[in-house]
Order: C-alpha cells, then sequence, then structure tokens
C-alpha cells in the first residue's frame, strides 16, 4: 500500500541472465523512443491540425467579408447605372429647344414678353 519494498535479492551473474538483463534494458530503450516519438508526432500531428483548421476559418472570414463588400458594391453600381440612365435622359432632353426654354421658364423664372410670373409657395404639408 506504500512504497514497494526494496528487496536484498543479489543477481545471478551467468550469461543467460546477463543477455537477459541487456535485452530487457535495449527494449526499454526501444520502448522509450518509441514513447517519445509517437509523442512528437502527435505534437506535430496537432499543431498542423491547428493551423491549418486556423487557416480556413480565418480565410472563411475573409471571404464572408468579400461577398458582403461585393453585394455592397453590386447595389452602388445599380445606384449608378441608374443615375447614368437618368442622365443620358437629361442630355437627350437638353437637346430639345422646347424642354430647354420650360425648364427656363421654370428654374430660372424667365418669361415672355407680356407674361407675369407668379412664384408661389411649396406646401409643406406634402406628407400629411
Amino acid at each position: 500500500m506504500g512504497a514497494p519494498k526494496k528487496r536484498n535479492v543479489a543477481r545471478i551473474h551467468n550469461e543467460y541472465t546477463e543477455s537477459k538483463y541487456y535485452t530487457e534494458e535495449a527494449a526499454s530503450i526501444k520502448r522509450s523512443l518509441l514513447v517519445r516519438r509517437l509523442a512528437a508526432f502527435s505534437l506535430l500531428a496537432v499543431l498542423f491540425a491547428f493551423f491549418t483548421i486556423s487557416s480556413i476559418y480565418s480565410r472563411a472570414e475573409v471571404l464572408e467579408e468579400k461577398r458582403e463588400e461585393k453585394k455592397m458594391l453590386e447595389q452602388k453600381l445599380s445606384g449608378l447605372n441608374r443615375e447614368q440612365d437618368i442622365l443620358k435622359e437629361e442630355i437627350l432632353k437638353l437637346n430639345d429647344d422646347e424642354y430647354i426654354v420650360k425648364l427656363a421658364r421654370k428654374e430660372y423664372f424667365l418669361s415672355d414678353k407680356g407674361e407675369i410670373i407668379f412664384s408661389l409657395p411649396e406646401d409643406n404639408k406634402k406628407g400629411k
């Protein structure tokens, strides 16, 4: 139950016991070296697995960020395309003389001879 008792038994020194002792000693050394090699290999395998998994995880995060950025940029692109279409239509309208006259009257309060322009305040109650 406590520490094993130390035996005071002398070893027999003959050829058979010496060879048995050395083979057991060699087997013990081989076993300890095998355990050390397996421990080192296991440690390397765990480290490799850890770095592989962390690399995959970080790349997945970067990929998700890039997808979100792509989605945002696609929305911005569609908005800019709509704005470009509106500006192209405005260019076509500005080539029409009647539209330019109408725009000048509306925006710059220009009038023909004999016309009087009245400026009415805009309604602030449009939302109500």
